[in-house]
Order: structure tokens, then C-alpha cells, then sequence
């Protein structure tokens, strides 16, 4: 039977359609929870306090969450959702408590203990929140919208710059993606989610409109390129390699790669290109290996629970002083080394556990009985979390916002859309 439409109620074709008197007609009806949710997002990513100090007088991205919390009591459609991930991310945090109890440092361990849990209760807010197709698909556009203002105001930066470094390579707003290597993590998490986003949307927007949307993942592989991060460029060479693995060895595509990559490598800075050349010599790559090097050796030293939560620093400062190469050491570079340094083998074993599951979940992806096909979201969900591994063995970013907004993206998209087809099934019913 036919699926019968509420009165006044907004279709998903309409807000697929990018219609934004119906998006906002929707957006307007939505509970208190959802619109908090959505605005902690938008300070998060976009950080307008940051941009103009004059609002930066309250903690916005606090507040956000406090009233997506309070909004939850009120809003009917909340409803307890359960996941694997659930399960494994509170384990996390208990081993993160443990070995905080038995940390060389324990005040460090505890002063930092908030850089987990927040993400652990903004996890359950999102996926308990964003509980239907449409809540997802806005939420969805937040994130990429969000993104795709420090993408596009940092790719014309650069195209002004002539595609050349002035003291480094690109760096975004204040906060998490300041600093070249986290916004080109951010942009690698960004654009494959962009482009399934983009395709997806096609056959209901026009082409000028799709032509926009496609702006999305050229101005975010601009930036990485642009952002002079080695590990973030070797991670997008892996992502683009993974999406054509099926075709990789046919004529067309080999030749079509080649050109891409002679092209990348010629609008390459020459400053990124000497890095490239240097790459194991200069003092950051020395710094670094040392990082790995004697970070292995804390945790064969320390096997079950590591150093102690945020303790790599100063341990390292105290009985590896003599490779410390900078004024003082800082985390390993390396988000496998960080996680076993920080909890040991046994919090390595349940985060390695969490990507695996994340993955499959994403990969798995199939919603039955629903019109659209979904799939290529989350494959390319997949795409962005290989991005966020290679690229997180360069660059220590356990502990920042890419994989958990991931997670809750991950548990949320399958939530959504099978509750949401189900909810049909019912109507035609």
C-alpha cells in the first residue's frame, strides 16, 4: 500500500531537493534536544566565538550539550538505542579510569580525563538524538557545511597564495583544527563523506546545484594538499586507492590516476616537495621516530595498562630526556602509540575492537524495504575512518572530535534507517 503523508508534513524528496523553505519548515518543527545537538555541532566545527571575540562570552559548546541533555526529558522520540559501540566505549573509559588510578602521574591522568568522557557523552546524545532519516540527513549537512566553510575559504587562501607555503602550509580556525596536520585529518575525514553526499543528492537537485555540492570534496582535497602535512597526503593516496580498488588495474584508470598524480605533484609547493624529499632526515621526522621508538619501549615495559592516561609527555621528559630534541616532548605522533601508552595493550586490544566494529557496521550497511539506496554512504563512511587511521599514525588525535563524531554518525545513520523504514512499513500497514 501506499504510504500515507501526514498533513503539512515535509517530505524527504523535499528536503533531498535542498528545498530551504521546507528544510526549514522541518527544522522549525523539531524538538528543543535536536536544535541543541545541531547548534553544538555548528560551535564546535565552525567556532564563530573564536572568529569574532565579541561573542565569545559564554561556553557555547558546553551549553549546547548541557541543553541537548536537558531537551532529551522533553523530547518523545528519544529512545535508548543500542549498539555494540556502546558497550566497547564505555569499557574504553573504565580502562582509562583504571590505568588513571595506577598512572605515574595521577593528577595529569585526572585533569585530562574530560578530553574522553565528553565525547563519550556527546556519542550518546547524537545517537540517541538523531534518530530518524531526516534528523540524520540535517545533522549530516551541519557537519558538511561546517566543514565546507574552512575547506573553501582555505583553498581560495592558497589559490591566492599561488598554490606555495608562506612560513608553513595551511592552518584553520582556533580549536581542533588549527594546526596543519588536525585540519587536514579533518578534511580527509570530510571529503568522501562529501562526495557519497553529492552522489547521493543527484537525482534531485539540478546541475548547476550538484556542481556546488561537488565543491565540497575538491576544495577539502585542496586544502590536504595545500596543508603541507606528509602523513595526511600519504592518507589521501591510500583513500583514493581503496575507493577504485576494484578497478585499479584496468588501463583507463591507471592512466587516469597517473595524470592526477603528475598534476597533484605538479601544484605541489616546492617547500612540500623538499619535505618529501627530507622526509627521515629533518629534526620533526627525527623527534618522531624517537616518539615511536621509545613509546614501543614504555609499553613493553608497561604491558597491561600502559604508562597512565596522558602520561607520554612527562614520562618521556623524565627517563627519555636525552631525545627530546624540541624544548619539551610532546604526545607520540601516533594514535596506536598514544592509546597503548595511555591504557596498555588491553585498551589498545578494545580500541582496535571499536575501528573493526565501526567499520563493519559501515560496511554492512543495507536498509531493507526503503526506496533509496543508501549504500555508497557507507562505504564512503569507511573511506573517511581509513583517512583518519593513516593519517593518525603521524599525528596524535586520539582524543580529538574526528573518530567520535565518526562513531555517532556510524550508529546513527543505521538507526535512523531502519527505524525510519520500519515506521513506513507500519504506515502502509
Amino acid at each position: 500500500m501506499r504510504v500515507i503523508k501526514r498533513r503539512n508534513e515535509v517530505s524527504e524528496e523535499d528536503i533531498y531537493a535542498l528545498k530551504v523553505r521546507a528544510i526549514w519548515k522541518y527544522v522549525k518543527s523539531e524538538s528543543f534536544a535536536f536544535w541543541m545537538i545541531c547548534a553544538y555541532l555548528f560551535f564546535e566545527y565552525v567556532r564563530p566565538q573564536s572568529i569574532y571575540p565579541a561573542i565569545d562570552i559564554l561556553p557555547w559548546t558546553q551549553l549546547t550539550v548541557i541543553g541537548a541533555f536537558l531537551g532529551c526529558f522533553t523530547d518523545k522520540t528519544v529512545r535508548w538505542v543500542s549498539s555494540p559501540l556502546n558497550k566497547l566505549l564505555v569499557i574504553f573509559l573504565f580502562i582509562i579510569l583504571v590505568s588513571s588510578f595506577f598512572a605515574y602521574f595521577p593528577d595529569i591522568s585526572y585533569n585530562n580525563l574530560d578530553k574522553y568522557y565528553l565525547w563519550l557523552v556527546i556519542y550518546f546524545l547524537v545517537i540517541n538524538i538523531v534518530n530518524t532519516r531526516k534528523r540524520f540527513f540535517i545533522f549530516l549537512s551541519i557537519f558538511l557545511i561546517s566543514s565546507f566553510k574552512i575547506s573553501l575559504s582555505l583553498a581560495v587562501t592558497w589559490a591566492q597564495r599561488g598554490f606555495s607555503f608562506t612560513d608553513w602550509g595551511l592552518k584553520g580556525p582556533p580549536g581542533f583544527f588549527e594546526n596543519s596536520g588536525e585540519l587536514a585529518i579533518q578534511m580527509l575525514v570530510f571529503w568522501p563523506i562529501a562526495w557519497a553526499f553529492s552522489s547521493t543528492l543527484r537525482p534531485y537537485v539540478g546541475r548547476r546545484t550538484f556542481n556546488l555540492l561537488l565543491l565540497m570534496p575538491i576544495t577539502a582535497v585542496m586544502v590536504i594538499l595545500g596543508a603541507s602535512s606528509r602523513g595526511a597526503q600519504l592518507a589521501l593516496l591510500v583513500q583514493i586507492l581503496v575507493m577504485n580498488y576494484k578497478s585499479i588495474f584496468k588501463f583507463k584508470v591507471l592512466g587516469a590516476l597517473s595524470i592526477a598524480l603528475f598534476l597533484i605533484w605538479t601544484f605541489l609547493p616546492e617547500e612540500q616537495k623538499d619535505r618529501f624529499e627530507t622526509m627521515g632526515d629533518d629534526q620533526t621526522s627525527q623527534q618522531r621516530l624517537l616518539y615511536w621508538e621509545n613509546g614501543i619501549q614504555m609499553v613493553q615495559e608497561n604491558p597491561v595498562l600502559g604508562v597512565g592516561y596522558f602520561n607520554f609527555s612527562r614520562y618521556f621528559e623524565i627517563y627519555f630526556s636525552d631525545d627530546v630534541l624540541f624544548r619539551k616532548a610532546e604526545l607520540p605522533h601516533n594514535i596506536l602509540i598514544q592509546v597503548a601508552t595511555d591504557v596498555g595493550l588491553t585498551g589498545l586490544f578494545v580500541f582496535c575492537i571499536i575501528l573493526m566494529v565501526a567499520f563493519k557496521k559501515s560496511k554492512d550497511f543495507q536498509v531493507k524495504g526503503c526506496s533509496c539506496d543508501q549504500g555508497l554512504i557507507g562505504r564512503c563512511m569507511n573511506i573517511s575512518l581509513i583517512g583518519f587511521v593513516v593519517a593518525g599514525q603521524f599525528v596524535t588525535v586520539t582524543y580529538y572530535p574526528f573518530l567520535w563524531i565518526h562513531l555517532s554518525l556510524v550508529v546513527s545513520l543505521n538507526n535512523s534507517n531502519i527505524k525510519s523504514c520500519y515506521f513506513n512499513r507500519e504506515l502502509s500497514n
